[in-house]
């Protein structure tokens, strides 16, 4: 999230650790909080420095935190509040810890798996306008017009100049349009839900979505929190915003005397196995349980449709680029025999 004041995963993780630990041993809040200030991690430390001020006023952690809610993403700040309420801190801040330590090594393997991707693809459009850079200083050293070796028109340093800006303005276009589009829920949600209807992009999207789901559901069902609180608050974890658009309808689901399994149904977004997963589970009391195995299903399901989606990805840009080099070597190749014959 680009400037985003919202503290890092690493800074949440050794946050949720040092309180588990700490607290685990018989600290307080406010000196697990000054000590963070002191010496946690740099971006952690002036948000800790400010709770701890708070805390040593006589307040609340559900008030200093929400002074603080630009830091701390949705789920840490309820889940916070139910523990302190709760008077389970450290098994709480320890199951956080957890959660954010899955996301991190989900991010991780995100960056790893694209980065290869993203290189080739942009190797591949700077291999190609240099060889119509070359191309155009070559012919004007002979004094002749430069080749045409991509078959698009495009010659010589300006032909170079217009293929890097053909790929990559419409590629900034879409990435504006984007940002345009998702300002509001209701418009993103609409985009998310076309996305994940997309091929290979859904299915990954889809994973990511119920890994979230179902850990967070989860936390907050064994704090002991209402259903349709803890529905409230998972679907915001998701952090899809076709699965957020829902909320209001599900919980009214609940309220309206359906169980958990018959709000999933109605939500007409949650995969027909996964109902049937939660309703078996709802049946004989193992709720907790289950949802702690689809979790840990979903993680290993977004790694493999990470890895299908930068296949995928990779073999595109690779045809692409191919389809490009071969076309033009045939043309170079052309070139150089209609030269040679005229002679």
């Amino acid at each position: 999230m680009w400037f985003s004041k919202q503290l890092p995963l690493s800074g949440l993780i050794e946050l949720c650790r040092t309180l588990r630990h700490n607290l685990g041993a018989g600290l307080t809040l406010v000196r697990v909080f000054r000590q963070l200030a002191q010496r946690g991690l740099p971006s952690v430390r002036p948000v800790a420095g400010r709770i701890s001020t708070e805390l040593e006023k006589g307040e609340s952690l559900e008030a200093a935190l929400e002074r603080e809610k630009e830091s701390f993403p949705p789920l840490f700040i309820d889940m916070a509040v139910v523990a302190e309420q709760t008077g389970n801190l450290a098994e709480i801040f320890g199951e956080l810890e957890q959660y954010y330590r899955m996301q991190q090594t989900l991010r991780r393997q995100f960056r790893s798996k694209i980065a290869p991707t993203v290189v080739q693809f942009v190797l591949a459009v700077f291999v190609i306008a240099t060889m119509l850079f070359v191309l155009g200083i070559i012919a004007e050293s002979h004094g002749t017009r430069p080749g045409d070796p991509t078959g698009l028109g495009l010659r010589g340093k300006a032909g170079a100049f217009v293929f890097l800006a053909a790929v990559f303005v419409p590629l900034g276009l879409l990435i504006a349009a984007y940002l345009v589009l998702t300002r509001t829920l209701r418009r993103k949600a609409a985009v998310d839900e076309i996305l994940l209807r997309l091929p290979v992009v859904g299915p990954c999207l889809r994973a990511f979505a119920l890994g979230r789901f179902t850990l967070a559901l989860r936390l907050a069902l064994e704090t002991g929190m209402p259903i349709g609180e803890a529905l409230r608050l998972s679907l915001r974890a998701t952090g899809n915003a076709a699965y957020m658009a829902r909320t209001e309808m599900m919980v009214k689901s609940l309220e309206d005397g359906d169980d958990l399994a018959q709000a999933l149904a109605r939500s007409r977004i949650f995969p027909e196995e996964f109902q049937n997963i939660i309703a078996v589970a709802e049946e004989g009391g193992r709720i907790a349980e289950v949802l702690e195995q689809q979790a840990k299903f979903y993680q290993e399901e977004a790694g493999r449709r990470l890895a299908a989606l930068t296949r995928a990805a990779g073999f595109g840009l690779w045809v692409l680029y191919a389809v490009f080099m071969v076309i033009a070597i045939m043309r170079i190749a052309g070139s150089y025999i209609s030269a040679l014959g005229g002679r």
